[in-house]
């Protein structure tokens, strides 16, 4: 990508895609607009990157397309450098590495108790009981889920259900997590609960695609933003240049992150010295005053 107002580059890596997209389309029946349109997008394997744009801008159909739920109109869908094949081998295979975390868990949890729920997807997967008892106690244990396992999904609150939708996918080992608006609709705590079971993801070196709203969440935490818009790529490249790209911003329907904005009137008025490269939260701010 070109050099940004902060003279970022995007950073030179060894060609390791883990997902790729080229000139995907689809239309959902009965609709005339096509909710993607030609995308194309290459994700790095391990990366972290935050998928931005208004309602409707294509996020979540793509993210349907990638784990196989939904098949392209047009286009093909590449995870590990191979296509997507709509076979029920194939589907299983790719659902074993791509898992999807919805933005309403209740459109994804059916046991009769989490534990019973966490165990579906790896048993479906083929591994033998004993296998799978060892690798759905030990994620209970990872994400403290133990107080409330042998509770019905349905009777827990919005922040465990999606502490038990994200063990349903992390059971199952796999290398990409897609995570549609996963604070959706969560109070403080549950928000920062989830958040660091996202961090412990990318400690893992899963490659994590987030939807989400919060410019100032996705400007700290990736290593790429995806802008959409009109089911189209708007802009994909490192936090700072995206976040500083007040054109494309504007036309997504999104603000500057505030750390930013902050920064940006404190060099003007003298107040901080130029870095180079811009804080990523306030607390970096803080400390460059």
């Amino acid at each position: 990508m070109n050099v940004g107002r902060w003279g970022i580059t995007e950073m030179k890596r060894e060609e390791n895609w883990v997902v790729e997209a080229r000139d995907v389309s689809y239309t959902y029946e009965g609709n005339k607009e096509k909710a993607l349109d030609g995308l194309n997008l290459k994700i790095h394997r391990g990366a972290k990157v935050a998928f931005m744009g208004g309602n409707g801008s294509g996020k979540s159909t793509f993210f349907l397309c990638l784990n196989g739920i939904r098949r392209p109109d047009k286009g093909k869908i590449f995870i590990d450098g191979s296509p997507v094949e709509y076979t029920r081998k194939n589907l299983l295979k790719v659902r074993g590495k791509v898992g999807i975390v919805f933005q309403e868990p209740d459109d994804q949890l059916f046991s009769a108790s989490v534990y019973e729920e966490i165990s579906f997807g790896i048993l479906n997967l083929g591994a033998d009981e004993q296998t799978a008892r060892r690798e759905v106690e030990g994620v209970i244990e990872e994400l403290e889920i133990t107080p409330f396992q042998d509770r019905p999904a349905h009777a827990l609150s919005g922040g465990q259900k999606k502490q038990v939708a994200i063990a349903d996918i992390l059971v199952m080992h796999p290398e990409v997590m897609i995570l549609d608006e996963p604070a959706a609709a969560l109070d403080p705590k549950h928000t920062r609960a989830v958040q660091q079971i996202v961090e412990r993801l990318t400690e893992k070196g899963i490659t994590v695609l987030m939807a989400t709203h919060d410019i100032d969440y996705a400007y700290s935490w990736a290593d790429e933003i995806v802008v959409m818009h009109e089911g189209k790529v708007l802009c994909q490249g490192a936090p700072c240049d995206v976040c500083s790209d007040q054109e494309t911003l504007e036309k997504a329907g999104l603000e500057m992150p505030a750390v930013l904005k902050l920064y940006d009137r404190m060099k003007k008025k003298g107040l901080v010295p130029d870095w180079g490269v811009p804080p990523k939260s306030v607390e970096e701010l803080i400390k460059i005053i």
